[in-house]
């Protein structure tokens, strides 16, 4: 008796949730426009509530899966009996419904946790940071509850069986991918109600800044992290060997990154030197209107993508008008506080100042760039002016150049200064760094690879670049100290975390450029006993053989790869069957390795026991996740600055917008 209510506790979980999330709004926002602390004080229990509630939501829609209650529509359309838990388990969020709820719950969380953690901040700054997050909650749990309600019923026709998980979606990539892309998305909600509460209380200084980087470092990574999953869960999953193809989905999720890139070094310079203030605000709202815009694409139905799920034309329009409020509100708001509270201040055009600057119109002009090439075919079929494709060789042929441009000035941020630095100066720091990732960078091909490529050169060029100039500053910051290590261990976590986050892009030019031009590949026909060589590998199938998984039929070739050297191994590609759906699906073995990997698939039965195979040697392609981690790891570490845990403030007095004496800087901390 107590199963079958499961999905109504959910659903009454979530209306309960909607009412806190209203007052989460109201009361807080009220409090801080009448000065009335008790409405105030609500913000902290009614998101906990919110997020409580929530959370009991989604552990009801968990449980209808682990417990096979095929009477809730979205479980017979996304589970099956014969599934594995734990795919029962991810297959929650592997939908449109699930998703929308683990957004929401994801919200809720985070609207709790700053709450939590921002208790030390001014109460009206806090009031008006939880009022804007709730509206943004109301908003996402009124889409739910209207057009995505994941708890209705199939009464009286309940299915003896479920229709299946996509078997695309039954892998442990996708496990951990939508999470991680989720935490990102919803994670520029607190930066972005942090701007919009520093506009309505006119205090756009450089305090909200320090209060908003965590925040956005936090999400900014965890976004990193998903992108990164993503990329990793194609290149094995779907077959073809790629890492990225420009997907509508991709372009969704790499559009608030760009920008949130840009945000983090703004941020940076508006915190230490008082500059970019609108800058910045319009920065947060546009990285948090692009993760709204990013839902919008993937489950409005206007594109088609491997991501994209089943879709109903309400929903689309739902979230539309939620992007269109947030963005119209938003921008109001600027437009009224923004010329009151902020102003100039100046800077020489060789400057670190003007570098970040730079570097942030190049992250913007690529996000226009990705968003004209993704929204341009959706407005021209939605015009009925015909239908176009926007493939690659337009994002590559604008995307390449621009990071190339972004990478020079990357280079010479590091041991560049704030405001001002004489032009012989900076030639002095970096024309030998210069020298030596021109020679280096040109030499590395010659001794790496079949033979020289003049895109993998200009790839090691850049990468060196990006490297040896960080490598000089260190070397210059410690000369001084009592040793090398007390030097190292006197430099910033901000510092550091800079260091980090430009090694991985250096680390991730590289891979890309040497995967991209050094990848070989064949498509060949092979039967036991036949061979194959590639990249210094022989390829020999074994034999053939057949299994039974638990929801699936596969044919497994064996295969038996020998190096040069005389040593071998085995590699097991399948070609499977999924019983539930009769959907074949490729499953393909992989080798990896820090500098290479091997990759095998199966493709069609050619019959008399001869089967298609890709097989394919792709040179520093883990590169490409690990510059992705590298990146993940430089945000977080910034955020372990004991400035972020420092940030008591008397709620009694209003704190004046930049009065307040600049904190002693640890040494390396200028690193943005």
């Amino acid at each position: 008796m107590f199963t079958e209510m499961i999905p109504e506790i959910g659903h009454y979980a979530l209306v309960i949730g909607l009412l806190m999330a209203a007052v989460q709004t109201l009361a807080p926002l009220a409090g801080a426009t009448m000065r009335r602390p008790l409405w105030m004080a609500y913000g902290l229990p009614m998101a906990g509530g919110q997020f409580l509630f929530i959370g009991i939501a989604y552990a009801c829609l968990t449980a209808s899966y682990m417990l096979d209650d095929f009477s809730v529509a979205n479980v017979a359309n996304n589970s099956n009996s014969l599934l594995p838990w734990y795919y029962k388990f991810s297959a929650v969020w592997g939908n449109h419904e699930g998703s929308v709820l683990l957004w929401s719950l994801m919200l809720a969380g985070w609207s709790f946790v700053a709450a939590l953690f921002s208790r030390n901040l001014p109460r009206d700054m806090v009031a008006r940071v939880i009022g804007i997050m709730g509206a943004v909650c109301v908003g996402f749990l009124l889409f739910i509850l209207m057009t995505s309600n994941p708890f209705e019923r199939l009464l009286p026709g309940i299915p003896q069986d479920g229709a299946d998980l996509n078997p695309l979606l039954q892998d442990f990539g996708l496990v951990v991918h939508p999470p991680m892309l989720y935490m990102g998305y919803v994670g520029f909600s607190v930066v972005f109600a942090f701007a919009i509460a520093a506009l309505l209380g006119g205090r756009l200084d450089s305090a909200w800044t320090r209060w908003a980087r965590p925040w956005c470092n936090v999400a900014w990574a965890f976004l990193t992290v998903g992108i990164a999953l993503g990329s990793w869960w194609a290149y094995y999953e779907l077959g073809w060997g790629g890492w990225w193809f420009w997907d509508p989905v991709e372009n969704a999720s790499l559009l608030p990154w760009l920008t949130g890139t840009a945000l983090i070094h703004s941020l940076a310079v508006t915190e230490k030197r008082g500059s970019f203030k609108s800058w910045t605000v319009l920065l947060a709202i546009a990285t948090f209107s692009l993760s709204l815009m990013g839902t919008f694409l993937v489950r409005s139905g206007v594109l088609t993508s491997v991501h994209a799920f089943a879709n109903d034309p309400s929903r689309g329009f739902f979230i539309l008008m939620l992007l269109a409020i947030t963005v119209a509100i938003s921008l109001f708001i600027f437009a009224l506080r923004a010329p009151r509270v902020s102003h100039q201040v100046g800077f020489s055009w060789l400057s670190r100042d003007s570098l970040l600057l730079i570097n942030n119109l190049l992250l913007v002009i690529m996000t226009v760039t990705v968003l004209l090439g993704t929204l341009y075919p959706l407005i021209l079929d939605s015009l009925n002016l015909g239908k176009i494709s926007v493939g690659p060789p337009y994002f590559n042929a604008l995307f390449v150049p621009l990071t190339v441009i972004m990478s020079i000035f990357m280079g010479m941020g590091p041991v560049s200064r704030w405001k001002r630095m004489p032009g012989k100066e900076i030639y002095k720091r970096l024309w030998l760094s210069a020298l030596a990732a021109v020679v280096i960078g040109a030499l590395i091909p010659v001794f790496y690879g079949p033979e020289w490529n003049v895109w993998v050169a200009l790839g090691m060029i850049v990468a060196l670049w990006i490297v040896i100039p960080i490598l000089r500053d260190i070397v210059d910051k410690v000369r001084h100290a009592s040793s090398f290590m007390a030097g190292l261990k006197k430099l910033s976590y901000p510092y550091w975390g800079m260091v980090l986050g430009h090694l991985g892009v250096a680390v991730t030019i590289v891979g890309v450029a040497v995967v991209s031009n050094y990848n070989l590949e064949r498509n060949v026909r092979m039967s036991p006993g036949t061979s194959v060589e590639l990249g210094g590998y022989t390829f020999t199938m074994t034999e053939l053989t057949e299994r039974r998984g638990a929801n699936f039929l596969a044919d497994t070739s064996i295969i038996n790869v020998q190096r040069d050297d005389g040593s071998n191994f085995i590699m097991r590609p399948e070609k499977r069957l999924y019983l539930a759906t009769g959907m074949p699906m490729t499953q393909v073995a992989l080798r990896a390795g820090f500098f290479r990997d091997l990759y095998v698939a199966m493709g069609e039965d050619l019959g008399d026991g001869s089967w298609a195979m890709r097989i394919q040697f792709k040179p520093m392609v883990r590169w490409l996740w690990l510059g992705g981690l590298l990146m993940a790891a430089g945000g977080l570490v910034a955020v372990a600055d004991k400035r972020y845990r420092r940030v008591k403030v008397r709620q009694d007095k209003p704190q004046p917008p930049s009065s307040a004496p600049a904190q002693p800087q640890a040494l390396g901390e200028s690193g943005a």
